[in-house]
């Protein structure tokens, strides 16, 4: 079976409140890199002609906008952070930045919630691919790798539609954004 394979850069930052990690506490940056590993939902043999699973420019389109967009730069705070509540009253404008995650943002939860965005994309593009894998390289030397199904995996909510199951360019339920 084919895959489409292909990576992305980005810088962030966040900080870990839940007490396993005091030095995490603190709000502190990386450069991450996330590779994602897409198969086609129903495979079939190379038609002879383009020879594509799908073209990588397509395959890639909208995941790439949405990392450069939303995901660059962005502040990963835990939905319980009450740094949220500061920059809802103080820097109300910045909330678009700020990525929000069920628990601590952890690398872990992080691909969970990356992957399962991925496939709201896909999904709405016709649901051709889907992300079989996925990788996210916090450092040089600390990386996390998920195969499979993610939305068993993410910790459960009560509210229907989190931000990573829409196929927008949101990274939190604090506003509308468009799509």
């Amino acid at each position: 079976m084919f895959s489409l394979v292909f990576s992305r850069r980005y810088a962030m930052a966040h900080r870990l409140t839940s007490g396993l990690s005091e030095a995490c506490a603190i709000p502190h940056g990386h450069n991450e890199t996330v590779t994602v590993t897409l198969r086609a939902t129903s495979p079939s043999r190379l038609d002879g002609g383009a020879n594509m699973v799908e073209p990588f420019e397509r395959a890639k389109a909208t995941w790439h906008r949405w990392i450069d967009q939303s995901l660059d730069h962005s502040l990963h705070l835990s939905g319980d952070d009450p740094l949220l509540d500061w920059f809802r009253v103080r820097e109300p404008h910045r909330l678009a930045r700020i990525l929000v995650t069920p628990g601590d943002p952890t690398t872990e939860v992080l691909a969970l919630c990356l992957m399962s965005k991925l496939n709201a994309f896909l999904a709405a593009d016709g649901g051709r691919l889907f992300c079989a894998a996925i990788r996210v390289e916090e450092t040089p030397t600390n990386t996390v790798t998920f195969e499979g199904d993610p939305l068993p995996m993410l910790p459960r909510l009560m509210q229907a539609e989190p931000w990573w199951l829409r196929a927008d360019m949101s990274i939190n339920d604090l506003m509308q954004v468009p799509a």
